[in-house]
């Protein structure tokens, strides 16, 4: 029996809508790669105006390390509803997955070099090998599985700030000699200067370390993800109600206590490590326990449809949300590198999707999956996907 795509019909809405709320805070915090020369500066220290600053606290507080473990949760939920999927038929998935994610590697792969240097795709598909190898796990070795692999991280990066000692305050990072680098290929230079530059920035993004990192702070959540997903706890949403009440209030509360401690006290290394590696994550989950809440109200889902139809075409959306950026940044565009406050920023991003919105109603109303969408099924089943 041959593999067949996901239908329309088999796909949940809360899972789309949850894939592109994610998608808004993903984007909301590339917006700084896109007009500032990250890696190179230490966004906490970088800007001195109090707009900015009010701006940047907020978004660091709210967004910032809180999307990406959501995004990496709905990822593993996805693929392990595949290999359920396949378990049920008596078929064996693991060629069909590994060749899925050597496609997704692929679409990075491209991105990352002739686009935009922060790519998180070659990421996913990376850890996505590892997931795909422990999917037999059940769910709660699975979630066992997350916890340690992702305490090991926890127990060395504790023992790393013990010896630089808890309360010594961060020093601000900043790489003149890079920035400027940076501010002179994408804010003055041709399409060739950005590119020889996006190659620098991806060596830093896409180094060595980052590979070996990404399976103790991307895996983790596929894992987790996948766990939720042979659990089926979205399907199961209204009977698990109070567990989802729960997890959203601790989520919330928690998360952005947490993540608030470098504002509210002294900014230390603990501090700016428990905001990222442990408010983050948690603020994650209460954000989708909230998510998943409110699509239990009945007129929720089709308010939320404008989200869940970009989640609907998360890679494309993802895509274009570095072509847009990149050509109104880059001087080979409109040239604002370096040049817009985060408050435009953060205007702009909320305008790219309310235009992907738009963009995602018209193009759905003619075809069932968008066009990178349907290109990666196709390389994937081999057979010709009708989008």
């Amino acid at each position: 029996m041959e593999f067949k795509p996901t239908m329309l019909q088999d796909r949940l809405a809360t899972l789309d809508i949850l894939r592109g709320i994610s998608l808004v805070g993903i984007l909301l915090v590339n917006m700084y790669t896109f007009y500032l020369p990250m890696p190179h500066i230490d966004l906490a220290s970088w800007f001195t105006t109090p707009s900015d600053i009010v701006w940047q606290k907020n978004l660091d507080i709210y967004v910032q390390s809180s999307f990406y473990p959501l995004f990496a949760m709905l990822f593993g939920y996805g693929l392990a509803m595949q290999w359920q999927k396949a378990q049920s038929r008596e078929q064996n998935f693991y060629t069909l997955g590994l060749r899925r994610l050597s496609v997704l590697f692929a679409f990075g792969f491209i991105h990352a070099v002739l686009i935009w240097w922060g790519d998180i795709l070659m990421m996913y598909a990376f850890c996505g090998i590892f997931l795909v190898l422990l999917l037999r796990l059940s769910p709660i070795w699975l979630v066992v599985s997350a916890v340690m692999i992702n305490g090991l991280m926890q127990v060395f990066m504790l023992f790393v700030i013990g010896i630089m000692q808890f309360n010594t305050k961060v020093d601000d990072y900043l790489d003149i000699v890079s920035v400027e680098k940076a501010i002179t290929a994408y804010g003055t230079g041709n399409w060739l200067d950005a590119f020889m530059q996006r190659l620098t920035d991806l060596s830093t993004q896409a180094g060595i370390g980052m590979w070996f990192a990404a399976l103790f702070t991307i895996l983790p959540y596929m894992l987790i993800g996948a766990a939720a997903s042979k659990w089926r706890l979205v399907e199961r949403a209204k009977e698990l109600k109070w567990l989802w009440l729960a997890l959203a209030i601790t989520g919330v509360i928690i998360g952005i206590t947490i993540k608030s401690l470098p504002i509210m006290f002294t900014r230390t290394y603990l501090f700016d490590y428990l905001k990222v590696y442990i408010g983050g994550p948690i603020l994650s989950v209460g954000y989708a326990a909230v998510i998943v809440l409110l699509c239990l109200l009945p007129i929720v889902p089709k308010l939320l449809s404008p989200f869940g139809k970009i989640g609907r075409m998360s890679l494309t959306m993802y895509i274009m949300h570095s072509i847009i950026g990149t050509c109104l940044f880059y001087q080979f565009g409109f040239g604002w590198y370096g040049k817009i406050s985060v408050e435009t920023g953060v205007l702009i991003a909320i305008g790219i999707i309310v235009v992907q919105m738009i963009i995602a109603e018209i193009w759905l109303t003619k075809w069932k999956q968008g066009p990178l969408e349907a290109l990666w099924r196709k390389l994937t089943y081999k057979e010709k996907v009708e989008m």
